[in-house]
């Protein structure tokens, strides 16, 4: 038996691109909640391109990270998303699905703008939560080729090849 969440039919409805797209256009500040220091995890993939090819101010939450007071990526790890500088405009979630409406309910406290779960997270209770105080909500997507599709960055990810094409390219 796995710890794996029981499917449920999916009710919650998401913004459309266009509101995702104004979401990205008004964000100031990230936080990256669940920040690895592994170079395979997504959460670190996603933060590189965010700190490299995005104007957003990004922060690191880990708590075990922080206690041993490791930097990621030259920048501190905060414990908690109340240990930032700023209420951070987007709060980025790379957790359990389990932990997510406490995460939710954390970004509502700090008076963040919007709940982002990434890719393959879907949490209707978090969802409710986090728009209950107030947030936006994006739900199983991934901030990093959201941001890369609407700003012409796809390329980065080795996604643009420039071809378009039903059938697949030959290789030498």
């Amino acid at each position: 038996m796995t710890n794996q969440p029981v499917a449920t039919e999916r009710t919650w409805v998401g913004p459309s691109a266009p509101e995702r797209l104004n979401i990205l256009h008004n964000t100031r500040s990230v936080a990256i909640v669940g920040m690895s220091d592994k170079l395979a995890r997504a959460s670190y993939f996603v933060s590189t391109y965010l700190l490299s090819s995005s104007p957003y101010r990004v922060y690191f939450i880990n708590p075990i990270l922080a206690e041993k007071g490791k930097k990621v990526l030259g920048q501190e790890v905060y414990a908690s998303l109340e240990d930032l500088p700023e209420a951070p405009d987007v709060v980025d979630v790379f957790r359990r699905h389990d932990d997510l409406p406490g995460v939710a309910e954390e970004a509502v406290r700090v008076g963040a703008k919007t709940l982002w779960l990434q890719l393959g997270s879907w949490n209707e209770e978090a969802a409710a939560v986090a728009e209950k105080g107030g947030l936006n909500v994006v739900m199983d997507r991934c901030i990093k080729i959201e941001h890369a599709r609407f700003h012409g960055g796809l390329h980065l990810a080795g996604f643009n090849t420039g071809v378009i094409s039903s059938k697949r390219q030959r290789t030498a």
